[in-house]
């Protein structure tokens, strides 16, 4: 059995990893696998598959949460804030750099052909998940059904998220109990560790598992609730309660509640609120921040974090456009992001209580099947706007067709980084211009 690590040892590790986590909640989940499970040994591979399990559950970024769980089994309270907090930081500052460059020299020719390219692969990505997803979730096919009817119930019938959600926990719950072939409850997601190797949290270790209890329940409820709303009140109090960041914070306060299955999955319902109902930002500014948060570290809902920029640039009121900004992306980042250490200290403590629950398993299979239908409507959407920007054949992009066509055929028949894509994909839009 491996040593405990001390509390800079593991703050060093999250630091690391917030500067590395490319490749999207698959990437970053298995960047964490490798260094926490196989190579470091702090945590079991049950253990951590548990934890992963409920973060599936739980709206929100599942990889970040991923990580607070890990660092709350390691260190407590302390070490689940810095774990979260140090997976989210790198990716906003670097996200911000890039939102003043975008205002400031977007229109530049250059950077309009390098997002020319982006664009179409940004599309691609999104098909690849939906077919990397989908290939684990749709075992039976009771789950091939669950996907499909998310799929008509968002793409033709608009049905609010999180009415698709709770139908596929319920379908999950329900059908894990009176028809478990149809609805397995779920399977391991990696190896086992290897044998006579211990980890230092393993499934028999009990030593960081903090006890339930009402008393916990309320404190930890009323804290995080406190600094969830304190930057959305004292924005109120400043510039006024019907001011844009009001509008945001409560928003995407509500974005966070309703985020199952990752960025992916409630990008639909924010792009349409940004764009169409609030006018924050434009479609073409929503596919170019999608295609920021794909080539920088960090969780892909940080795309939410452009959308808050962008909103505050394009309706400035009383303070200057780079300042309304900023105030916009700060907000847009902490009403996102705080919920997800509300979720875990809460829920933690109960959740290591039900290792091995097949019922929970089943809700999870339920929701992920749901999700791909929903990632395949983000998809339809993101290619008419990039494929068919005037929402005719007539009116087709065909080079932008063969750019996401390369893109995805790159990625999914030749297994070529992401990161790699995206570079060729821009380098490509370049050449294009320059033609």
């Amino acid at each position: 059995m491996g040593n405990h690590p001390t509390f800079r040892e593991a703050f060093r590790f999250w630091l690391k990893l917030g500067f590395i986590s490319f490749g999207g909640p698959a990437g970053q989940i298995a960047i964490m696998q490798q260094e926490l499970v196989e190579r470091k040994k702090w945590i079991g591979q049950d253990r951590f598959l548990h934890a992963l399990n409920f973060c599936m559950l739980l709206p929100g970024p599942e990889a970040q949460q991923l990580a607070i769980y890990c660092g709350w089994l390691l260190h407590r309270t302390r070490g689940g804030i810095v774990a979260g907090a140090l997976f989210v930081l790198p990716s906003a500052l670097i996200l911000w750099g890039l939102g003043v460059l975008y205002v400031s020299y977007g229109h530049v020719p250059a950077i309009a052909a390098v997002f020319y390219g982006l664009k179409p692969a940004v599309v691609a990505i999104v098909f690849a998940a939906v077919l990397r997803i989908g290939k684990k979730a749709l075992k039976t096919a009771a789950m091939w059904g669950v996907a499909a009817a998310a799929f008509g119930l968002i793409f033709v019938l608009n049905a609010p998220f999180p009415l698709i959600v709770a139908g596929a926990l319920a379908a999950g719950w329900i059908g894990g109990r009176y028809a478990p072939a149809w609805f397995p409850g779920g399977g391991g997601h990696g190896e086992p560790a290897t044998p006579g190797e211990r980890a230092v949290i393993d499934d028999a270790a009990e030593s960081a598992v903090v006890a339930p209890s009402w008393g916990r329940a309320v404190r930890v409820t009323a804290t995080g609730v406190a600094l969830w709303a304190a930057p959305v009140v004292a924005a109120g109090a400043w510039q006024g309660w019907h001011s844009i960041w009001v509008h945001q914070g409560v928003f995407f306060s509500k974005a966070a509640m309703v985020t199952f299955g990752g960025a992916y999955a409630v990008l639909p319902y924010v792009a349409q609120q940004a764009v169409e109902t609030h006018a924050w930002l434009t479609a073409p500014q929503m596919l170019d921040g999608l295609a920021f948060a794909e080539t920088t570290p960090g969780p892909l809902i940080m795309v939410l974090q452009f959308v808050g920029f962008m909103g505050g640039w394009n309706q400035p009121g009383a303070l200057s456009p780079l300042a309304a900004a900023t105030l916009g992306a700060a907000i847009t980042t902490w009403v996102t992001f705080v919920p997800c250490f509300l979720w875990i200290f809460l829920g933690a403590p109960h959740v290591e209580r039900l290792r091995g629950n097949r019922l929970l398993g089943a809700a999870l299979g339920a929701v992920t099947a749901a999700v791909v239908g929903v990632i395949l409507n983000l998809g339809a959407w993101l290619g008419l706007h990039v494929m068919a920007p005037d929402g005719t054949w007539a009116g087709v992009d065909w080079v932008a067709v063969a750019l996401g066509a390369a893109a995805f055929a790159a990625m999914h028949r030749f297994k070529v980084n992401i990161i790699a894509v995206i570079v060729a994909s821009g380098a490509a839009g370049v050449v294009i211009a320059a033609l």
